[in-house]
């Protein structure tokens, strides 16, 4: 790697963590954002850890109430893991439908969760609404926070931490992912809106976690939404009525993609299509 004066290949994630907190090394996995780190004018770091070969972090267990998920797996392994599995239809769009299918094979969920510069990821919002949780290691331990949490303090952290796994939760509930990509393939989403939510015996929504992604620097909830939808039917129309008359709870960010009044203003339509597929499943 030009620029790099070490590049670390820990065995285990003790090693990896100790590296990192040793000789303030870089987590390195599939390296999709730190390759084009050029291109934003940021400089190479003097040493990495090379994550791809430490077993523990490249596992997806499904187990009765959640799904464990190693930080160095893939979005295209992590959506043929979940294709299948009750609960996480929203995840699996998720990582199905992120970037391209080349960046899909490369690009890890801990890299896409860590990566505090990248507005425009899919698996933020998806685990957001799903109310996944992470499990950070330090060289005190480890720790499982919100990935709602991780994603607002992740830029403060002190140095010497490692995402190890994320674990998204299997419960009874709906969910879908909706996204806005440009025209050109590959093009990072303009808006992204995920949606979880429970139904009551008759069909109406009785909680709902709803994430919005892309349109802001940090993905986070929309609750003013999610409260108005409760005792409410499923309802694409009604739904994307109600998040029209609150689209002011966002405030854009520029980017060359994309205004930010534009971002904002498309979110009524996505979720109205998150709530088709929603409709569809019931």
């Amino acid at each position: 790697m030009p620029g790099a004066r070490h590049v670390f290949r820990p065995g285990s994630i003790a090693e990896a963590v100790a590296a990192i907190s040793q000789d303030q090394a870089i987590p390195l996995a599939g390296a999709t954002w730190v390759m084009r780190a050029a291109l934003r004018g940021e400089p190479l770091a003097d040493a990495y850890v090379a994550l791809r070969g430490i077993r523990d972090l490249r596992q997806v267990e499904v187990r009765e109430n959640e799904v464990s998920i190693g930080a160095a797996i893939t979005h295209a392994e992590l959506a043929a893991s979940l294709q299948r599995v009750r609960g996480c239809a929203g995840l699996a769009q998720a990582a199905a439908q992120a970037a391209n299918p080349a960046i899909r094979r490369v690009a890890t969920v801990g890299g896409n969760l860590c990566s505090v510069a990248f507005a425009a990821s899919d698996l933020a919002p998806a685990l957001v609404a799903a109310g996944a949780e992470v499990e950070i290691e330090d060289a005190h331990g480890a720790a499982r926070q919100s990935v709602e949490a991780f994603l607002a303090a992740r830029a403060a952290l002190p140095p010497g931490w490692l995402l190890t796994r994320v674990f998204a939760p299997r419960a009874a509930r709906l969910s879908a992912h909706a996204r806005l990509p440009l025209r050109k393939a590959g093009d990072y989403p303009v808006a992204i809106v995920s949606v979880s939510l429970e139904r009551t015996e008759d069909g109406r929504v009785r909680s709902a976690r709803i994430a919005v992604g892309s349109v802001e620097p940090i993905a986070r909830r929309w609750r003013a939404l999610e409260q108005a939808l409760e005792g409410r039917p499923i309802d694409p129309g009604a739904a994307a009525d109600l998040a029209r008359e609150r689209t002011g709870d966002f405030a854009g960010r520029d980017g060359v993609e994309a205004p930010g009044w534009y971002r904002s203003q498309v979110l009524p339509s996505l979720v109205r299509s998150a709530f088709q597929f929603l409709q569809a499943q019931v």
